[in-house]
């Protein structure tokens, strides 16, 4: 019945698609406490002598 009209689909499809990958990333960010893991450590430590 609607004829040539699937593009408007593809692209509702595609921005539904969109909107449930970002609502799943905040709600993940969320729960996890909003925290990034290990930002506040350093990753990479460099000991140098004290030259005597």
């Amino acid at each position: 019945m609607s004829g040539n009209n699937s593009g408007g689909n593809t692209g509702l499809g595609i921005l539904v698609g969109a909107m449930l990958v970002l609502v799943a990333g905040i709600s993940y960010y969320l729960f996890t406490g909003g925290d990034v893991p290990g930002a506040d450590e350093p990753e990479i430590q460099i000991d140098l002598p004290d030259g005597n």
